[in-house]
């Protein structure tokens, strides 16, 4: 059976890699990968000899492009019923509170936020590149700007969300600004997360988890209010989606990269 995402775990160590793996779709997020992903969380939630996880996208262009262009999501008719397929495809939306490092080659952008917004820390190589597509194709970026924002200083955030294809943050200025922790050579951001990962994994596992959880109960009063928001400004904001299409087909592959 052909999955989108690759479990692999070191019983030695304690560490699991979870691997996005669809490099032919730039790890592109579909229902499948999406449904693979929570299940993976939450298997993750009950093996104990897992004590710390790694997150990274296979292949070398690509972590994580969003949500997949030809995926189609049914909808509610009602505007107050509105259904994001990404918001609970992160690990701490599935109760996962074990440390989750993230490993960055290549592109990371739109519905990656989701993801890399819910690790712990990012581990990048000098090929990665983050930007946020939303507002050139009509759409608002709200879950996304969300994390981000609570991730980097305001006017990173801000400018990496509203410039959208025009800009990308490279894995340089992503480390000076501290939305990435480690800088490592091409292809080894992987390893560097690992030994991250490794170490977390030889402590002990209850003052780990419960670190985690604080960390990241320091961010939900924000978080909720934020995401509150979310649904009202996606219906009000985005554009029809097949005007959306029409932006997306005339884009240009010209960009900045600072």
């Amino acid at each position: 059976m052909t999955t989108a995402v690759r479990l692999t775990a070191d019983q030695e160590t304690g560490v699991a890699v979870v691997t996005l793996d669809r490099p032919g779709r730039l790890n592109a997020i579909d229902l499948t990968m999406r449904d693979e992903l929570r299940q993976v969380w939450r298997e993750l939630r009950f093996d104990d000899s897992v004590r710390a996880v790694v997150l990274t996208g296979a292949g070398e262009r690509a972590f994580c492009t969003g949500l997949d262009r030809d995926t189609a999501v049914a909808q509610p008719g009602s505007p107050y019923m509105a259904d994001d397929p990404l918001l609970r495809v992160g690990p701490k939306s599935n109760d996962l509170w074990k440390p989750v490092i993230a490993a960055v080659r290549g592109m990371a952008c739109g519905g990656a936020f989701y993801l890399l917004g819910e690790c712990d820390f990012l581990v990048a190589d000098t090929t990665a590149s983050f930007f946020d597509p939303h507002t050139s194709y009509g759409m608002v970026s709200a879950y996304e700007s969300v994390l981000m924002a609570l991730r980097m200083p305001y006017g990173e955030a801000a400018r990496m969300m509203l410039m959208g294809t025009a800009e990308r943050i490279s894995a340089r200025r992503a480390h000076d600004i501290g939305l990435v922790s480690e800088l490592t050579g091409p292809g080894e951001a992987l390893a560097a997360a690992t030994a991250c990962a490794a170490v977390l994994a030889g402590a002990p596992p209850a003052g780990v988890q419960g670190t985690v959880r604080a960390l990241w109960s320091a961010r939900e009063p924000a978080l909720h209010a934020g995401f509150a928001q979310a649904p009202h400004l996606i219906a009000l904001g985005n554009l029809p989606g097949e005007r959306q299409e029409e932006l997306f087909a005339g884009r240009r592959g010209t960009f900045r990269t600072r």
